[in-house]
């Protein structure tokens, strides 16, 4: 059998973390397999569907290099298909016409509510006489339509993470709505349960995967498979991506989209990496750092978790600062760029050996390419601004004469390299007669406008080539002088 699956997100946001997850496992089970990944997106919620959420999904699963053999379908552009399959349900006596009231509806709920029974359509219209009907539409009533249900039966299937599941047809709910209402001897709407049917069974899907969440559809679907005269594809449930608290991840936990992922600097490999791992474990001598094309030659469902897959930030963290740290100065540098350029910083053409060096330096403490904005802003604003820790150590005794020692020194080097650097040091050490650890902290403060930050050396040297060491020295010499 040719493994065919689809990945079939909803245009009414943007692409979810679970969402890109269940790609993710598509994704690689396809490629194990040898199969096909189809997307389709699934914009019946014509109200609640939008181009720019289709165009987020389009771009998300690109950047995350999930890409796929076929589509995207729209289902928007095939109704027509649907409501022909309504009709041929219709016309086998597998579905029928409901003309229930919404306030009808909603007694029947309250009285079941009052007898402790479970919420369920009782069937009432089922076996509605063309009198009966004729009656209903007469008093303006638009009918929704219905598919029926047999409370006797039961439905299993052998889910691929789960194992056998079964459900009874007194559980569903009752008969089930697959199209909303319409004109007389019209078909409204189709519905999601009824619409992802007919596109399975018309896109040849083999395999449904999907979250744990779907599992309640599936009987329903599996029964619509079967009064459609299809195959019912093989099914597997994947577990939820949870909090810390254990509850599903949702938008009250705050970043939960992959263009926001995107903006906090995380990187594609690294993302896509981790959320592999949310719910899949590696066989035994597999390294948790590895390529989709490597976690596609060991994919297998055999090693999917039934239990919900908690979100680590430490984790995704740590297994994106492998990316960073591993790879090339010039990658990275092209990556950094355009998030310095977002931060507005002035970055040249013409400065790509000064980028790569600062690249170099930052590298080995990213774990997020946004990380690179704070820790470098020193080497791209005129004005650093001094921290008020900064400004307590640049105001200690003899620093103001250790600054102007090495501004002196500075002065009368024709050049600062990473060879004469240290005769600089020294001539501020020896002016204000002090150990080099105050020299160091003091030129830090003086240098960055702070106390921590990386290599002292290095930044010099970089901030040297723009002529913007000397400025820096004589701006908290000021401010060493300033001392009451």
């Amino acid at each position: 059998m040719s493994v065919r699956v689809r990945l079939a997100p909803s245009p009414t946001g943007k692409l979810h973390i679970g969402t890109a997850r269940t790609a993710v496992f598509n994704w690689l089970f396809a490629r194990h397999q040898g199969g096909t990944f189809v997307l389709r997106i699934e914009d019946t919620d014509l109200e609640r569907s939008r181009s720019e959420y289709t165009q987020n999904i389009l771009d998300g699963l690109t950047w995350l290099g999930l890409t796929w053999d076929e589509g995207p379908f729209y289902q928007s552009q095939r109704l027509e298909l649907y409501q022909q399959k309504v009709q041929d349900l219709l016309d086998q006596g597998l579905a029928y016409r409901a003309y229930d009231t919404p306030e009808e509806l909603d007694a029947m709920r309250e009285a079941q509510k009052a007898n402790n029974q479970a919420p369920r359509y009782d069937n009432r219209h089922r076996d509605l006489t063309p009198e009966q009907e004729a009656a209903f539409l007469a008093e303006g009533r638009k009918p929704v339509i219905r598919f029926k249900i047999d409370n006797d039966r039961e439905i299993a299937w052998n889910d691929l993470v789960r194992g056998t599941v079964s459900w009874k047809g007194r559980d569903l709910g009752g008969d089930m709505v697959i199209a909303r209402a319409a004109e007389s001897d019209q078909v409204g709407q189709p519905l999601y349960n009824f619409v992802v049917v007919v596109d399975d069974i018309d896109m040849q899907i083999s395999h449904v995967i999907r979250g744990e969440d779907h599992i309640g559809n599936t009987p329903k679907q599996i029964l619509l498979y079967e009064a459609l005269g299809a195959s019912v594809p093989e099914f597997g449930h994947t577990p939820l991506i949870l909090n810390q608290a254990g509850a599903k991840l949702s938008k009250r936990d705050g970043v939960t989209s992959i263009s926001d992922f995107q903006n906090m600097g995380y990187t594609a490999e690294g993302l896509v990496n981790y959320m592999t791992l949310l719910g899949w474990s590696p066989p035994e001598g597999m390294n948790e750092i590895f390529s989709l094309e490597e976690a596609a030659q060991q994919f297998g469902f055999e090693r999917v978790n039934k239990a919900g897959a908690k979100f680590d930030w430490d984790k995704l963290n740590w297994i994106n600062s492998q990316y960073l740290h591993h790879m090339p100065i010039d990658q990275l540098t092209d990556r950094l760029i355009p998030v310095w350029q977002a931060a507005g910083y002035e970055v040249a053409p013409t400065d790509q050996a000064w980028l790569e060096q600062l690249t170099a330096l930052v590298a080995p403490s990213l774990a997020r390419l946004e990380e690179a904005v704070p820790m470098t802003r020193y080497l791209f604003v005129a004005d650093v601004g001094f921290t008020e820790a900064a400004t307590a150590q640049l105001q200690l005794d003899n620093v103001a004469t250790a600054l102007q020692g090495i501004i002196t020194a500075l002065e009368a080097t024709p050049s600062l390299t990473a060879e004469n650097v240290q005769d600089v040091i020294q001539a501020g050490m020896k002016a204000a007669n002090v150990k080099k650890g105050v020299v160091m902290k003091s030129l830090r403060a003086a240098l960055t406008g702070d106390l921590q930050g990386p290599d002292l050396v290095q930044s010099w040297l970089l901030l040297n080539q723009h002529q913007m060491d000397l400025p820096r020295l004589r701006q908290a010499l000021a401010v060493a002088e300033s001392k009451a």
